[in-house]
């Protein structure tokens, strides 16, 4: 079955975040995304929030970027969390909006390699593994956690050029792909995640959850927002994006994403979205019974 998420944006303020918890929570919302977008709102503060303020409604961040991160933190916040809420939190590390990565003096010469040392190093952290690391970015002597988490945490990593997607096959457990992915798109990564698996001997048979973004406008106005969110971003010519309309029309844009091999799909209201409450209803309550 395909999993139905929405997105709670950081360009709504960070008090408002309480009030969508609590209405998904209410219409059995089965996943509640959040990002750390530079510079609105921490990834981590804001996910123990939401999972402090619900009950049953998982909560998954994406993405924290690596640069920002000294990955013993990640690995701690990140334990805690999955001992706190047994199963509810959803992790992915990206290696950030280089451009953003500079303001704050954090900008590597290889983000490749920096979220590939980061990744094997989180993932280790959370088995509960001791590690000595000297590499290019990550250097940890004797570090383990003494809390580590009880059972296995899956790590996604945010991707979209062909190098990435191959590292996140190859190092990752799972991969998040932005709203800016088509159908094809989804075939696309999928095919070159898969590659990535295939040549760093990963198990054929463990999972690897591929969870996109889908651009979603409803109720008044809602192709209007669309358009303008889409040129906005310098979309507008790529055909398949985003899709506007009632609940019909976006479980068919959703049922698109799962044919092509996304097992999450995560409905992202546009940035002026009027009702973010509203939306949550929306996508638990109407969308959610649509999608098989």
């Amino acid at each position: 079955m395909t999993t139905l998420g929405a997105v709670f944006r950081p360009q709504l303020p960070p008090e408002r975040l309480r009030d969508v918890v609590r209405v998904g929570e209410e219409v059995g919302l089965e996943e509640l995304w959040l990002w750390e977008d530079c510079f609105r709102e921490g990834g981590i503060s804001t996910a123990a929030a939401a999972l402090a303020w619900s009950e049953r409604m998982r909560i998954g961040v994406g993405l924290l970027p690596v640069p920002l991160r000294n990955v013993a933190v990640t690995a701690m916040e990140a334990a805690a969390l999955h001992r706190m809420f047994p199963g509810r939190a959803i992790l992915g590390v990206g290696h950030g909006v280089q451009d953003w990565m500079g303001q704050v003096g954090a900008r590597a010469e290889s983000p490749l390699t920096l979220l590939h040392e980061h990744l094997d190093a989180l993932r280790a952290l959370l088995r509960g593994e001791r590690l000595t690391v000297d590499g290019r970015y990550v250097r940890l002597d004797d570090v383990a956690l003494d809390w580590p988490p009880a059972g296995p945490v899956p790590v996604f990593a945010g991707a979209e050029g062909p190098r990435t997607l191959r590292l996140s096959g190859a190092a990752a457990d799972g991969t998040v792909l932005t709203s800016s992915t088509s159908p094809d798109g989804v075939r696309r990564a999928r095919r070159i995640v898969e590659e990535g698996r295939a040549a760093a001997g990963r198990d054929a048979a463990e999972p690897h959850e591929v969870v996109v973004y889908l651009l979603t406008a409803t109720g008044p106005g809602a192709a209007a927002r669309l358009r303008a969110e889409l040129a906005a971003e310098g979309l507008e010519s790529v055909s398949g994006l985003g899709v506007a309309g009632d609940a019909g029309a976006v479980a068919e844009a959703v049922r698109r994403l799962a044919e092509a091999g996304a097992g999450t799909v995560v409905l992202q209201p546009t940035g002026d979205e009027p009702d973010p409450e509203g939306f949550v209803r929306f996508t638990a309550g109407e969308v959610r019974p649509l999608v098989p």
